[in-house]
């Protein structure tokens, strides 16, 4: 399973060592396509990357994704932009948000929460969101395939075809 996580980088880097903790639970359930979110040096391994080279890299990555997990305790317009596309994709989101920061988490995050295919959860140490991930990602596989994840493993990624299921002389009919 490709994992794309979210987490404030110019909007703060304050929370650097708890990506670093739920990145490396992530990893149990797939492959983080975003790792390098949680690497301390991480603006110096991006320097050589403009703006719109980095956005390019993102939106592929997030679209090879099959699911989105997001730390948004720091407000960040970034996540929050990855967060509307994400949701645009149909893809589904966790939001992991730490209340003890101070900081109250945006409404139109929390309200749009619906708990099948954008969740919320509020957590203070490792085990919390470690029982949100594990919770998301069993819900997840437990929903089964999406449909087009279905059509990218029957057909691969670079060709779709139109697939119709019907009785013989049902009035179906191909161009």
């Amino acid at each position: 399973m490709n994992i794309y996580f979210c987490g404030s980088i110019r909007g703060g880097r304050q929370d650097v060592a708890i990506y670093q903790q739920i990145v490396a639970c992530l990893k149990s359930y797939g492959r983080v396509l975003t790792e390098h979110v949680a690497f301390p040096e991480l603006e110096i391994i991006e320097k050589n990357l403009n703006d719109a080279e980095i956005l390019e890299r993102d939106m592929q990555w997030l679209s090879q994704a099959q699911v989105v997990v997001a730390e948004v305790t720091q407000p960040s317009l970034g996540v929050g932009f990855e967060i509307a596309r994400a949701i645009t994709l149909n893809k589904p989101v966790l939001c992991l948000f730490r209340p003890s920061c101070g900081l109250r988490l945006s409404a139109l995050i929390r309200g749009s929460a619906n708990n099948r295919s954008f969740f919320v959860g509020n957590y203070e140490q490792r085990e919390d969101f470690e029982k949100f991930i594990q919770e998301f990602m069993g819900y997840y596989k437990e929903m089964g395939l999406t449909f087009s994840s279905i059509f990218q493993q029957l057909f691969g990624k670079k060709e779709m075809r139109i697939l119709m299921v019907g009785l013989d002389a049902a009035g179906l009919f191909f161009i």
